[in-house]
């Protein structure tokens, strides 16, 4: 994410280190010169003066650089323009030897290649027994897939167990080699994890990151340079929160109008507070849940406006929350201790009211399966529903708490919820596992991020805080200067890679933070009461959706002169999205929409 440090490319060659040492046999090969220096390295090729370096800072050697360059084009299939820059540079990608050496791999001729491995001139002996295990155990796997058990065994015997090299591997292969029949071998070998199916493209590949950059250039080198290089600049990048990625041509940097924090349009069709909002996860829908006992589903069209799709009616209280399907294709909404209704998307119909006699419903949430949902019930208790209504599974909460909510984690084992009005609880399904978060002051509310590994947690004293729930949880982060006093108040990860958090405020307005820093970037004014959720939608970083007890939604964009929106005098909208004449709000650039459906 964004803000965060994410892992380096892993290592493009073998540790020397982690070979086992041993005496080769007689017959293998190899040629034991000696090395005062104890290098790792191919002999060099004889210098011809010094070293010509390209590039305005002086720190690129031409020679790898071109050779780099010869390799990419190889690996994106041009081959005549490869050869042309090698004769035309005079610099070679490999050496004959080597190339000897590759077609040898790529036709199979095991015992040539061991053979022409050791004249390359390789000063390691472990890299060379390494190399060699790669080479006679891709020969041990063919020898079996052309039902040659005999010599395959003769060849695991007596070629490969004398390098001495990964001797747990070989026992593996020798036990499995004992113990399974011709017809289960590979069976065998897929239980104990080892890939026996692998390519002679796939090989070479492997001795790439075993033999020295020198002899033989890793494959895709240039386009991991590159990708370190984006990386670099993005994370470098304050406000990254651009939409067409990463360009090559110019560096990378983003402005702060890139944050959604312009009003693009309000929403008017609720008839009261607005207490839920949240985009479905293909960010092509928003739901809303209101004060006034109705959910809608508003869709996002091609320019970016939102129209009302349906309007959600059946709740005999106010509905305080919603759930999109894993798929996006159904709905829940859940009445104020009352029942929970599941809806079909694009026809607008309840398909199913779960309820259970003399206990309300106070929460919702899909499993990742799209198969089940679970509950939170007035009484303490969690309930797993299928979707025909049959209660699966239902279990009682640790303690009494004023917060509802709960989050069902990506692998469908994880349960989030309250376990108090100052702790959450973590809880492994599977493992029966149990975590806590304890907080000094009283838990509002809190949400998941994307990836699952981090938790948004509002507290009662005006601040929240960011947990990381993968390696702990480990509180790593805080935000403040929105307002609460009475309600509560929702917020959410967003933007490019969920590198903003944003929040709703008593004071009518919306704080974005930026994740990393914790510092507050942007602050939203232009609703006319308290601003009680928002939603950041997760396929446009530059879309943010807020309500408010002023009846509406807010829709936030950019504030990219190049954002696509309608001239001034633009329409409200019915429930079927069909344009209606209709008044400019404001400074013109903010629509109107008055939606009236009753379906």
């Amino acid at each position: 994410m964004g803000g965060f440090e994410d892992d380096e490319p892993p290592s493009k060659r073998a540790r020397a280190s982690s070979v086992e040492s041993a005496s080769l046999p007689d017959c293998f090969p190899f040629s034991k010169s000696a090395n005062p220096l104890g290098s790792t390295m191919a002999r060099p090729l004889p210098s011809q003066g010094k070293e010509v370096m390209v590039g305005s800072k002086g720190v690129i050697k031409k020679e790898e650089f071109v050779r780099i360059i010869t390799k990419t084009l190889h690996s994106l299939g041009y081959e005549k323009s490869g050869t042309v820059l090698e004769e035309e540079s005079g610099i070679t990608l490999h050496n004959p030897m080597v190339n000897l050496f590759r077609e040898q791999v790529i036709d199979g001729k095991w015992d040539n290649a061991v053979v022409t491995l050791n004249k390359i001139g390789l000063l390691d002996e472990n890299i060379v027994k390494s190399s060699a295990f790669l080479i006679l155990e891709q020969k041990f796997f063919e020898l079996l897939r052309n039902d040659n058990v005999m010599g395959a065994m003769k060849t695991l015997r007596s070629e490969i167990t004398p390098l001495g090299v990964n001797r747990k591997r070989v026992h593996e292969l020798l036990s499995c080699m004992i113990s399974c029949s011709p017809q289960q071998l590979f069976l065998g070998f897929s239980k104990l994890g080892i890939d026996s199916s692998t390519s002679r493209s796939k090989l070479l590949e492997e001795l790439e990151k075993v033999l020295p950059p020198t002899v033989m250039v890793p494959e895709r080198r240039l386009e991991n340079l590159v990708e370190q290089a984006l990386t670099v600049q993005r994370d470098a990048c304050y406000f990254h929160n651009s939409i067409d990625g990463l360009s090559l041509y110019i560096d990378h940097h983003c402005g702060k109008d890139q944050i959604p924090s312009r009003a693009l349009q309000v929403l008017r069709a609720h008839r009261d507070e607005v207490w839920f909002i949240q985009f479905s996860n293909n960010g092509k829908y928003l739901a809303s849940a209101s004060n006034d006992k109705s959910a809608m589903i508003w869709e996002v069209d091609e320019d970016g406006e939102l129209l009302l799709k349906h309007t959600l009616n059946g709740h005999e209280k106010s509905v305080m929350m919603v759930a999109w399907s894993p798929d996006d294709c159904q709905l829940l909404t859940c009445g104020v201790e009352e029942t929970i209704r599941r809806w079909d998307v694009e026809s607008g119909k309840c398909l199913h009211v779960y309820e259970k006699p003399g206990i309300g419903f106070i929460s919702c949430a899909w499993f990742p399966d799209g198969k089940q949902i679970l509950s939170g019930l007035t009484d303490q208790h969690f309930c797993i529903w299928d979707l025909d209504g049959r209660e699966v599974d239902c279990w009682k909460g640790q303690r009494s708490t004023k917060t509802p909510d709960f989050v069902v984690g990506k692998d469908g084992k994880l349960i989030i919820s309250m376990n108090g009005e100052k702790t959450i609880l973590l809880f492994d399904r599977e493992t029966k596992q149990e975590r806590l978060i304890e907080e000094d002051h009283t838990i509002t509310s809190f949400s998941l991020s994307e990836d699952g590994d981090f938790l948004l947690v509002n507290l009662v004293n005006e601040v929240i805080h960011l947990w990381n729930i993968r390696n702990g949880p480990i509180r790593v982060n805080r935000y403040s200067g929105h307002k609460r006093n009475r309600f509560v108040i929702r917020s959410c990860f967003g933007g490019s890679e969920q590198a903003f958090v944003a929040s709703g405020s008593e004071d009518s307005q919306v704080y974005i933070w930026h994740r990393a820093t914790g510092d507050l970037i942007e602050t939203l004014a232009g609703h006319s009461g308290t601003v009680n959720c928002v939603s950041w939608n997760p396929a446009n970083p530059h879309m943010l959706a807020s309500a408010s007890d002023d009846h509406t939604i807010r829709i936030w964009g950019a504030k990219k002169a190049g954002l696509k929106r309608k001239d001034v005098g633009s329409s409200s909208c019915s429930s079927n999205g069909i344009h209606a004449n209709g008044n400019t709000h404001g400074n013109g650039f903010i629509h109107q929409c008055n939606g009236n459906s009753t379906k």
